[in-house]
């Protein structure tokens, strides 16, 4: 290919900055905008609602009882956890390996994480009945000298969200400073000026600032991949402690990274082809975008498919009685829609991605990633409820239905993370320019040499 003049390349480069600084200075849409924040902040409204009458009646207002005391909340806290896993592997760990081809992907991947992380937050200190001591689950100075129980599943998920949480921030506003700075300098009402200056840091794109945010946003990076694998490990882990049958499985740890980035990948690919069409990025989010998210959403797929095909091993091998018994209440029992769910809404829309036209084709990859998305949600319920509602002893055999106020928080949770995305959305450039024209550079610089 021929490669293009300097003046042209310049050209490029400016076009790709203003395409991308142009969609927060003047919205394309701002009627559509408008409909969905509106409808965001019903459920947000729905949210507190929920929540106000938790806090007045107490997790009584839920449906949890003995034996199932872990239920709708918790599976939707692992769900939300989970789909903000792809984020940062999609960002942190393609950064490391210098996959160019994550540049038009990682910003709202990054603000995907850090929302769906704030809602995965929520949930354990709605769960603990007096969220307003929650608090007392850090290391805190306090004149009875009293620390936290470190032996708690609920300390480790303490630190293991609040560590993810703030690594994910640090590693978000590093990553769009440049970004901000580009879009105050192409500003020209007065409240934008102040606004993307005063985050923009005062970022004039000097060798210095270079230097030292290169070194800071890789450092950051490096810091936060091991935080994927450690954060649903840690909920594993959380599970395997337990001496309930159907979680006593040593292949828990992989198998929950996996399908966390299974599900975050799934959501993913919905918003990628939901900004690609809405916000018209087709030149920046490319078919070969959408293909590379097909086969990453195809490998964690088989990669979770194994996690399911090894538990039924590790059951029908190990052959004990409880085992065996949990194995059939699960594919049979009062809770097999769930079981079946995730199977059939994981694994059978999923092989169209064998064909790269499915792949590339985004109303197919948006459907297939909704399916997705809901089978691992039918699969986080199934590994709870399906394990609790018979336990040992008959005696303490009982279902659990979740009542309305859990799933109403649930439905206001949705709004508790559309309405800062929509906010990202209006406000924030979605994609990272200066990452697209290095990669852009890059690929010249390849093309002369080859």
């Amino acid at each position: 290919m021929t490669e293009r003049p300097a003046d042209a390349r310049q050209d490029h480069y400016a076009a790709v900055t203003d395409e991308i600084t142009r969609l927060p200075l003047a919205y394309p849409d701002p009627r559509g905008w408008w409909i969905c924040f509106g409808l965001s902040l019903c459920l947000l409204l729905l949210f507190a609602v929920s929540a106000g009458v938790l806090f007045w009646y107490g997790v009584g207002m839920w449906g949890n009882n003995i034996p199932v005391n872990w239920g709708l909340a918790i599976s939707n806290y692992i769900w939300f956890l989970g789909i903000g896993h792809a984020g940062t592997l999609i960002s942190a760990l393609l950064l490391l390996l210098n996959a160019h081809w994550r540049n038009s992907l990682n910003r709202f991947a990054e603000a995907m994480t850090l929302f769906a992380v704030i809602c995965a937050g929520l949930y354990p200190i709605l769960h603990l009945g007096r969220p307003w001591r929650f608090y007392w689950m850090a290391p805190y100075p306090n004149t009875m000298d009293i620390w936290p129980q470190f032996k708690s599943p609920l300390t480790w998920d303490f630190f293991a969200v609040l560590t993810y949480l703030i690594v994910s921030v640090l590693f978000w506003y590093i990553g769009i400073v440049p970004d901000l700075a580009a879009t105050r300098d192409r500003a020209r009402k007065r409240w934008q000026q102040v606004f993307y200056g005063l985050f923009s840091l005062g970022w004039r794109g000097s060798a210095r600032h270079w230097a030292r945010w290169r070194q800071s946003y890789r450092l950051t990076a490096a810091i936060a991949v091991p935080l994927v694998v450690s954060v649903h490990s840690e909920i594993s882990l959380l599970f395997a402690a337990g001496p309930i049958p159907g979680w006593n499985s040593t292949v828990f740890p992989p198998y929950f990274v996996l399908g966390a980035a299974f599900s975050g990948f799934a959501i993913v690919s919905m918003i990628a082809v939901i900004l690609r069409d809405v916000l018209h990025l087709r030149d920046l989010v490319t078919p070969r975008h959408l293909d590379l998210l097909g086969k990453l959403l195809l490998a964690t797929g088989l990669m979770t498919a194994y996690g399911y095909f090894a538990e039924v091993f590790d059951g029908l091998y190990a052959g004990g009685k409880q085992e065996l018994g949990t194995l059939s209440d699960r594919m049979t029992g009062v809770y097999a829609w769930s079981y079946w769910g995730a199977i059939i809404a994981n694994f059978v829309p999923l092989q169209l991605l064998w064909w790269r036209w499915a792949r590339t084709a985004p109303l197919v990859l948006f459907l297939i990633g909704v399916s997705v998305a809901i089978g691992m949600w039918f699969e986080r319920y199934m590994l709870l409820v399906t394990s609790l509602y018979r336990d040992y002893l008959v005696s303490s055999w009982g279902e659990y239905h979740a009542s309305f106020w859990e799933w109403s928080l649930f439905a206001g949770m949705i709004g508790v993370f559309l309405v800062p995305f929509l906010l990202f959305v209006r406000f924030l450039p979605v994609i990272s320019s200066f990452e697209v024209k290095e990669a852009f550079f890059e690929e010249q610089q390849e093309r002369r040499h080859a």
